[in-house]
């Protein structure tokens, strides 16, 4: 129950951290020598968990996936003042990012909802 809302906690601290990184190259575009940085996160779950096969699903306890970031400077191609920043890529970047911060709020405020109609119910 609560490992979902720490993996949708762990989303949207990503997605914020990502839109900081983001909005950071956009900030430097004219920057002379500023390399483009993105703040790449997946999801790492443990290859052993998804080998395992049960017959009842409590047999299964503790598994945690991950959400884990990485910062990466872009390699992209250089301008003259070698500075590698995008505008259009980093607009499309963001606003994929933006995507995903709002369907982890959307997953979050359904999660809430079923839990209220839970207690509604009992």
């Amino acid at each position: 129950m609560a490992d979902g809302f720490k993996i949708l906690e762990g989303l949207l601290y990503a997605t914020k951290a990502r839109h900081s990184v983001i909005a950071s190259n956009i900030a430097n575009v004219d920057t002379p020598y500023y390399k483009a940085k993105d703040l790449t996160f997946e999801m790492n779950l443990k290859d052993e968990v998804i080998a395992l096969k049960v017959t009842n699903e409590s047999h299964i306890t503790n598994i945690k996936p991950v959400i884990t970031t990485e910062l990466n400077e872009e390699t992209t191609q250089q301008w003259l003042d070698q500075n590698n920043v995008e505008l259009d890529m980093e607009v499309a970047k963001m606003t994929e990012n933006a995507i995903l911060y709002q369907a982890g709020i959307n997953m979050l405020s359904t999660k809430i909802k079923m839990f209220k109609g839970a207690l509604r119910r009992s």
